[in-house]
């Protein structure tokens, strides 16, 4: 390695980048033309302000440090590096003209949340949205002018959209540019804008949006539409819009990622004898066969009727969850079959919970024997 820049600059090889920072600010003081205008400060001022700038810079100090010399790799003045770039650093804005800035700027993205259905997000589906953004002022078309009018030249930076101002410091005269105050840096005033839009080339506007929802998607997800969001000023490109996803609640079906729950309550008899039942699903009237014996907690799966996968393909499963009703609104005559068919099946109703060892034969667990053996 031909230059020892951490040497140059009196730091550590793990100086933190304020070490540097501070160590390079001391040296240059001491070192810059103003100060020694003599030839063998005016080098060194040189090498110290090469070590700075790659050891400042995290891509250039890494390649220095792997063996690499950072500055030979490029041409230009002083061994490849701008003091004006150095400057710029410590004591912000420069010397090199940006010019005046263009009026017509992209437009901000938006955001807006849509509420859909179960329905919507299992299957998908196509709807209509209205929003309030801005959009290009007709009156003017954009411009900001008024009819008849145009753009002058700023007095004030004469068109160039900056103004330079010379400061002394303790390493001589510097110059700084910023935006022109009176023209914000675009290099002309509009004295007669667009009564519509009051110079901007844009109005707020309400407008209907067709969007897809595609089938899958779920609370929080967001749907990007390119290029419907906010107008730029003067005609600039439009923002995009972002449309946030909110599913409602649903009555029956309650969602699980690709799957979808729900709750049937069947009457005791039908639990113990067995039956068929219509199940209203999502997709439509749904035949369920209820094995004999069934008890609550158990469940039906009814594949492919669950929500459509948002990046894949295919549907989730139907989940049917049982509750088994047992009656409380007996009359007599309901109440005698079932103390007859507690007699006929040796199920009294005087057994006591936790005083009958596990094969005694409590009411459940005779009923559950009972239902097995059939």
């Amino acid at each position: 390695m031909a230059t020892d820049y951490y040497g140059l600059l009196g730091v550590s090889k793990d100086a933190s980048p304020e070490e540097i920072k501070k160590a390079y600010r001391k040296l240059a003081r001491e070192l810059h033309p103003d100060v020694n205008p003599d030839l063998e400060h005016q080098e060194r001022f040189k090498a110290v302000t090469a070590a700075y700038e790659v050891l400042s810079d995290p891509e250039k100090r890494q390649m220095y440090d792997l063996g690499g010399d950072p500055l030979n790799s490029r041409g230009g003045v002083n061994g490849g590096f701008d003091f004006g770039d150095i400057m710029d650093a410590f004591f912000g804005g420069g010397t090199a003209q940006r010019g005046p800035r263009n009026r017509a700027r992209r437009g901000q993205d938006a955001l807006i949340r849509v509420q859909v259905d179960l329905a919507d997000a299992v299957f998908g589906s196509t709807k209509e949205i209205t929003v309030d953004t801005a959009m290009a002022c007709e009156t003017c078309e954009a411009t900001g002018l008024a009819a008849g009018a145009e753009p002058i030249t700023c007095v004030m930076c004469k068109g160039r959209g900056e103004i330079q101002q010379v400061q002394r410091s303790f390493l001589g005269q510097v110059m700084t540019s910023r935006p022109c105050p009176q023209c914000q840096g675009f290099g002309t005033t509009i004295p007669h804008p667009c009564h519509e839009c009051s110079g901007e080339g844009r109005v707020r506007t309400r407008r209907t949006i067709p969007i897809r929802i595609p089938a899958g998607v779920d609370t929080g997800n967001r749907i990007q539409l390119q290029n419907e969001g906010e107008i730029g000023p003067n005609g600039g490109p439009a923002g995009d819009l972002y449309v946030e996803i909110v599913v409602a609640s649903h009555p029956v079906f309650e969602r699980r990622g690709d799957e979808l729950h729900c709750m049937l309550t069947i009457p005791m008899t039908s639990a113990a004898l067995g039956t068929s039942v219509e199940l209203e699903t999502l997709d439509g009237p749904e035949k369920l066969i209820i094995a004999a014996g069934t008890h609550s907690g158990e469940s039906l799966t009814v594949k492919g009727k669950g929500v459509g996968r948002l990046r894949g393909s295919g549907r989730g499963d139907l989940f049917v969850h049982m509750n088994i009703a047992t009656p409380t609104d007996l009359d007599a005559q309901q109440e005698a079959l079932l103390r007859q068919l507690a007699e006929l099946r040796q199920e009294q109703s005087d057994h006591r919970l936790g005083n009958q060892s596990e094969g005694s034969g409590g009411l459940f667990s005779r009923l559950k024997e009972a239902f097995n053996s059939r």
